[in-house]
């Protein structure tokens, strides 16, 4: 719908015009399950004589008022936009309309709890939904305050941005239930789309800490009700705590809002939200059994990155969305620095480099990379440029600018940033202008050739070596890919590495140098015996793709479990697992590496990384006609690798999920069996409610359980889990029937939820043979059009994404898929990435076949 699509020239325009002094926004929760009611007063001067419009998303408009005149709203309206007409110097709008509950995890989220019947909501406003639930000027750089007022189910909690003031009852309703009114206090001036407000029968742990400035800050963690019991609020409460702790002693600014909540919510899209002083958590980080350490990691990361948000993103905020690669990789780079500086995660950089810039290198490597700093000209250009350029490229350049400044330069010009700018809205180079000042580097050339063009470098060893090792002459050679040849500079280490006494490979000396340009002469390495492994990117400071010279990709093969530290180890990985990707090494050789080294991995994020990279090797990259026989051997060693891990070990339960999704002959299916039963008890294994779900999908994908078997599964576990289990594993039954009503339910119907649809689409995809769902791939393309005039964008991805043909890994899904591009129409650039991105897996998958045979 095109009024849905703001522009960047409308978003100027329209700054240029007016400014806006407050809002007042009443919400009714009591009308139903399709609709509620919102009326909205805003305030805002303009310039006289001139017209704009609002963004009100709505169900219908009774009643438009500007200035005292009434406005018809089916002149004026269109259900996205209305129109206001000859504006005064000072102006007073009130819309008085019904909206919609969502059930995509868009604008404000309907939630019925299956445990007890009782009804959650909440809201997410990033990028444009705000307008979903009250009539508002939908961009970033028209702030304002906010004041709620909401009538509700009495037995509710309300929480917002603004403190929760005490309910003031109200006469019951016709359906005889008790209600009442809560009346927030204006926010401070606030982008609308860090509004929020979560409303339901949660249940809450509160808290509080004294800040820099002896204020004391109420803090609260919240739930639902059938959930509390799993909810570990004290970890939460701790992050926090160590979190304020670091943020306002970096930032030199105190927490700039009156209290913190953090609310665990159903059917979430993202990991979390930075609403002001209400943030919003995905609930699957409420863990209701036993979870690998990586996942607790990731809750950790999230709580902060949200939390350092509240300065980098709500205190100050893009003028546009041109800056939310910065918002974004800003909040990423200080989570993880504060992990590693102010928590018991001081390995937090190991898991940056495995999880966050593998995420980048992938995604800077697809035909949709863009650069870090992209021109966004409409909304719907940032809808898809949340990505991984937007987040992990841009938080490794940081890191980088870090480097290349020095982190006490880094700090001080953000506390510069912070001091010159609250409350208002920034661009780029506002932050810039800090950093050359207190830093004393000219960022102009580095800024554009990091921030403005696309792209990753590689940077691999020349070297010669005299017979006894001794080494002649060491060079840097920097290359770009032929598509986004930049060459730029790098701030990177060198660390040359070495077996010790007690049989670990340690580091014997490191040093930094600069790389720029095609050769680097690395004098230091001259004269030096060359008796291990020389690793280039020590420490992963810099931005890079990295290749290792003969001799250390040899010894780190043999050595790759002997390294003492898990940093360095992890480089090693990234390194291999990147040239299997690119083809330079045969699949086959990196399953030998992954299955031989990652029993004596320690750290639980590259574990998670490793065997998510061993799934995609054994799919996509090995050579088909060894497919069938490397899964089968891959699935006998981690059931080996799982039954010899330490009982009760992190590594134990990441292994057997692995064997699980992997098991796919007579003897592993009966194995995974036996396990779910409990006649083969695997040591110190907990087999708990999430782990039996993985079990049964496991027998369901192989044959050996069906609908019954799920059915009765659910009614042991008849809660939201329960239910997106029981949809993934309902669609992954292998047998064509299944596969086409789980087709129905996703692309015909469109009745389920964002979680639901998420399960299912997962499912759908669960096949040993991929003969059964050939038959979707022309069904895929013929869809693609009505799914996306049908669908919000969180769905149409979920969809664009999951069911795309990737398991027929031919040139005919590559033809297929160019031909539907070509005859592609200008205004479908979501659509035109998605597909590029998918159709480059595939020709990615080919090349690496091709290697592998």
């Amino acid at each position: 719908m095109p009024g849905l699509n703001l522009t960047r020239a409308e978003a100027e325009e329209r700054s240029a015009l007016i400014s806006v002094d407050s809002y007042a926004v009443n919400l009714d929760l009591t009308r139903g399950e399709r609709v509620f009611g919102t009326t909205t007063t805003v305030r805002f001067t303009a310039t006289e004589g001139a017209s704009t419009f609002i963004d009100a998303v709505t169900d219908s408009v009774s009643r438009i008022t500007l200035n005292g005149t009434e406005l018809d709203p089916a002149t004026v309206s269109d259900g996205i936009r209305i129109q206001l007409p000859g504006l005064a110097a000072d102006n007073e709008l009130t819309v008085v309309a019904e909206a919609p509950y969502m059930n995509t995890g868009e604008g404000l989220h309907r939630f019925v709890d299956p445990v007890d019947g009782e009804v959650y909501l909440y809201t997410q406003f990033e990028v444009p939904d705000s307008r979903r639930m009250f009539a508002v000027f939908e961009q970033p750089d028209l702030k304002a305050t906010f004041a709620f007022t909401v009538t509700a189910p009495a037995h509710w909690d309300l929480v917002s941005n603004s403190p929760t003031p005490a309910p003031v009852a109200r006469p019951a309703g016709e359906d005889g239930g008790a209600r009442a009114t809560w009346t927030f206090a204006p926010t401070p001036r606030l982008s609308s789309y860090v509004t929020a407000l979560i409303a339901g029968p949660y249940q809450s742990v509160r808290s509080e800490l004294v800040n820099s400035e002896g204020r004391t800050v109420p803090l609260g963690v919240f739930a639902r009700k059938s959930l509390m019991q799993y909810l570990d609020a004290e970890n939460i409460f701790e992050l926090t705590r160590q979190g304020f702790e670091f943020f306002e002693g970096q930032f030199g600014v105190p927490y700039p809002f009156e209290k913190y909540d953090q609310l665990f919510v159903p059917e979430f899209n993202a990991g979390a939200m930075e609403n002001a002083g209400a943030v919003t958590i995905l609930e699957g980080y409420v863990f209701r059994g036993k979870v690998p350490q990586a996942q607790v990691e990731r809750r950790a990361i999230t709580v902060l990155h949200e939390l350092a948000h509240m300065w980098f993103g709500d205190l100050v905020t893009m003028r546009w969305w041109n800056d939310l690669w910065l918002n974004e990789s800003f909040a990423e780079y200080m989570s993880h620095l504060a992990a590693v500086e102010n928590t018991s995660f001081t390995h937090a950089w190991t898991t940056f480099a495995s999880v966050e810039k593998s995420w980048a290198y992938r995604q800077d490597q697809l035909p949709s990379t863009h650069p870090i700093f992209a021109q966004i000209n409409d909304l719907a250009d940032v809808e898809v440029n949340f990505d991984g350029i937007t987040y992990a490229k841009g938080a490794s350049v940081l890191r980088q600018l870090v480097a290349w400044v020095g982190q006490e330069e880094f700090m001080a010009g953000v506390r510069a940033y912070f001091g010159k700018h609250a409350w208002k809205n920034t661009v780029l180079n506002d932050l810039l202008v800090e950093l050359e000042a207190a830093s004393g580097r000219d960022l102009g050339t580095w800024g554009k050739l990091w921030l403005e063009t696309a792209g990753v470098n590689t940077v691999k060893p020349e070297l010669s070596l005299a017979a006894d090792g001794t080494i002649e002459s060491f060079t840097l050679l920097q290359t770009a890919p032929a598509d986004h040849p930049t060459l730029r500079p790098h701030r990177l280490a060198i660390g040359l590495y070495a077996m010790g006494e007690d049989g670990r490979l340690a580091r014997t000396r490191r040093f930094e140098l600069d790389v720029d340009g095609e050769r680097t002469e690395v004098p230091e390495l001259v004269g030096v015996r060359h008796e291990g492994l020389i690793l280039i990117n020590d420490d992963d400071l810099a931005y890079t793709k990295v290749r290792l010279d003969p001799s250390s990709w040899a010894y780190a093969q043999q050595n790759l479990s002997a390294f003492a530290e898990s940093l360095p180890r992890t480089l090693v990985w990234a390194s291999a697992w990147d040239a299997a990707r690119d083809a330079e090494v045969p699949a086959r050789e990196y399953l030998k590496l992954v299955l031989n080294n990652i029993g004596a991995e320690t750290d639980s994020s590259v574990i998670l990384v490793q065997l998510r990279q061993l799934a995609t090797t054994l799919n996509f990259y090995v050579a088909p006609e060894h497919r069938e026989r490397s899964i089968i051997d891959a699935a006998d060693a981690l059931l080996v690798l799982a039954e010899s891990a330490a009982p009760g070990s992190d590594s134990q339960l990441q292994f057997t999920k692995a064997f699980a999704l992997h098991a796919r002959s007579q003897a592993q299916l009966d194995a995974v069996a036996e396990i779910l039963d409990g006649t083969r008890e695997v040591p110190g294994l907990a087999v708990d409610q999430d782990l039996r779900w993985e079990l049964l999908t496991s027998l369901v994908v192989g044959g050996r359980a069906a609908q019954a078997q799920i059915d009765a599964e659910l009614e042991r576990d008849n809660t939201a889990n329960g239910q997106n289990a029981a949809a993934l594993a309902s669609a992954a039954i292998a047998t064509p029937e299944a596969k086409a009503d789980a087709w129905r339910k996703i692309v015909e119907e469109g009745s389920l939820s964002n979680a639901l649809q998420g399960s299912a689409v997962s499912g759908f995809t669960r096949v040993h043979d991929a003969a059964l769902l050939a038959p979707y791939t022309e069904k895929y393309f013929e869809a693609v059009p009505a799914v996306v005039k049908a669908r919000t964008l969180a769905l149409a991805q979920q969809i664009l994404i999951g069911l795309y043909p990737a398991y027929q890994t031919t040139q005919a899904t590559v033809d297929r898929t160019n031909a539907f591009l070509d005859a592609l129409d200008g205004d479908s650039a979501a659509v035109r990435r998605t597909l590029l991105e998918s159709r480059d897996a595939v020709e990615r998958a080919l090349r690496a076949q091709a290697a592998d045979a």
